[in-house]
């Protein structure tokens, strides 16, 4: 699942954009974080966010 997660983070976050240095990264962490949970759909998950199908499925 870890895997997963890092390999979407890869694709859909980092390459994206141009990161010079760690310093850049760890900067936009929280804000890719949260939109993963927040924004960002799961195959896994019906097609929904992490936090949408929680709340859905509460």
């Amino acid at each position: 699942m870890s895997e997963a997660f890092v390999k979407t983070l890869k694709r859909d976050y980092t390459s994206t954009v141009i990161l010079p240095e760690a310093d850049t990264i760890l900067a936009l962490l929280p804000e890719w974080l949260d939109d993963y949970c927040e924004v960002h759909p799961n195959s896994g998950l019906k097609f929904r966010s992490p936090r949408e199908f929680l709340r859905l499925s509460a």
